[in-house]
């Protein structure tokens, strides 16, 4: 297969993967559906597998949450999702409704980011979700530029009304919309637009404002070595090297708002310039890329690639695959928590099957003392905090003082886990590192509990620590693409939990 063929196959593998994520499809099925020989889509998977795109679970094939840097980098080369957010946040929370942004996508309109407002009826589109654009208040406000402002009445589905505006960049072409959206138990579609135009087309103006100012202008990228050549050499013939060669030009192009040059690409991936124009030439026939003067640009169709499905999972969903994979290595059951006051709760469970083991359910609390998750999680609190626990007597075991708890504490940040010896409970021994979020703040952690008879401390940190420390990397890189760079540390489900 020649490269710009492998790249165009590999994506038409990814296409008919992402484009029903409800469905449970194996290579079987998607060389049914892709036309493709057995051996190309094997091939395809494998490579995939390799850059952390999928899982390959059960003779299935799932998306994992690393392919949502293909959409990323559409996002950060287009710069509009930076620039206009925190306008659109301050929005949503002004007018307590639910504000999208969206641009143009063919004969739809494609969103690239939401703020909604929690509620028991809300509103479900999601990042990368595709709407028909006269079907929509963002589609009519671009299809429909000159008007001041667009109306949907419920047109896209009966209960859901919005109002659009128009976004403007320098060159007065209008780039984007913004959308307020709400349900007719709260609003008409007049008491909406009358309620929300003011503040929205004041955010407009401040969008309009940003935009105009002078961008910075992107820092030349440091060459790159080709990654692909040591997978090549070690994968063999199973590891399609032009597909992963594409891909990384796809990744590169978003290296800065305003796309690349075909010497920033080759510098940044560590390719030859031929390789590259060859993989942009095929991006710019599927629609993926385009040529702006001298550099090339993503376009909003690289967010169809699973971004809208993946961008919505839940934190459960993302962590919950290491887990098990981090239960079939250690042979103990795992768990991932986070900090709800004074105690832990769990958000994720990957038990053991055996005569004797911990039995622990989702939604279960524990006071942070007295467990080796809460105490990586106090660590990332200031110590004033420790003040206000005082821990009680859940075992012989446990720590009877609050100096004691601080040093336990202090202790954990130290080494970077904690180790928990029949505290919570005699015979349950327990290692824990912490999650953190891209910023590198804890925003969660994840343990291995084990029977006292079954391990000694000693040998939990040396057999299980370096597995449980991997498995907290994968999880930090999966949750770091599917929260997005703006992830402040919020989880799904904690308000489904009751947490505080």
């Amino acid at each position: 297969m020649e490269a710009a063929g492998t790249l165009e196959r590999g994506l038409a593998v990814l296409r008919e993967l992402t484009r029903d994520p409800g469905r449970r499809m194996g290579a079987t099925d998607l060389v049914r559906a892709t036309g493709l020989a057995r051996s190309t889509v094997d091939r395809v998977l494998a490579t995939f597998a390799h850059l952390g795109y999928v899982r390959l679970e059960d003779r299935h094939v799932r998306p994992a949450p690393r392919l949502m840097e293909l959409g990323e980098a559409y996002l950060a080369c287009g710069g509009l999702r930076d620039v206009l957010s925190p306008p659109a946040e301050r929005l949503a929370e002004d007018l307590d409704e639910s504000v999208s942004l969206a641009v143009r996508d063919g004969d739809g309109v494609r969103f690239i980011a939401q703020f909604t407002r929690r509620r028991t009826m809300s509103v479900a589109f999601r990042v990368g979700d595709l709407l028909p654009a006269d079907r929509c208040a963002a589609g009519l406000a671009l299809l429909d530029p000159p008007a001041s402002a667009a109306l949907d009445d419920q047109l896209i589905e009966p209960g859901l009304v919005a109002v659009a505006v128009p976004v403007r960049g320098p060159g007065g072409d209008p780039v984007c919309a913004v959308s307020v959206v709400s349900h007719t138990s709260r609003h008409t579609a007049a008491g909406l637009r009358e309620h929300a135009l003011p503040r929205l087309r004041e955010t407009v103006a401040q969008m309009e404002a940003a935009l105009a100012r002078p961008a910075p202008e992107p820092g030349r990228d440091v060459a790159t070595e080709d990654l692909s050549r040591a997978a090549k050499k070690e994968l063999g013939p199973g590891y399609l090297q032009s597909l992963a060669r594409g891909l990384a030009v796809m990744v590169a192009l978003g290296a800065a708002p305003g796309g690349s040059t075909l010497a920033d690409a080759a510098r940044a991936t560590g390719q030859p310039r031929a390789t590259v124009r060859r993989a942009i030439q095929t991006l710019e026939r599927l629609g993926y890329a385009a040529a702006e003067g001298t550099r090339f640009v993503l376009l909003p169709k690289v967010l169809e690639l699973g971004y809208a499905h993946l961008s919505g999972r839940a934190f459960r969903a993302v962590v919950q695959p290491h887990l098990a994979d981090l239960v079939a290595r250690v042979h103990e059951s795992a768990s991932v928590a986070v900090l709800s006051g004074d105690d832990i709760v769990y958000l994720a469970r990957v038990p053991t099957r055996r005569i004797m083991s911990v039995d622990i359910t989702v939604g279960t609390r524990f006071p942070a003392y007295a467990t080796s998750m809460g105490r990586v999680l106090l660590a990332s609190l200031p110590e004033e905090r420790l003040d206000a626990i005082t821990p009680k007597p859940l075992s012989r075991h446990t720590i009877a003082t609050t100096a004691e708890l601080k040093a336990a504490v202090r202790q954990a940040a130290a080494d970077g886990y904690a180790l928990v010896d029949q505290e919570l409970e005699e015979g349950v021994r327990s290692l824990a590192v912490p999650i953190r979020d891209r910023a590198g703040r804890v925003v969660a952690a994840v343990n291995v509990a084990t029977h006292a008879s079954r391990a000694t401390p000693a040998e939990l940190v040396r057999d299980v620590l370096p597995a449980l420390r991997e498995t907290a990397a994968r999880m930090e890189a999966d949750l770091a693409y599917v929260h997005g760079p703006a992830w402040n540390g919020a989880l799904p489900e904690t308000p489904r939990l009751g947490l505080t």
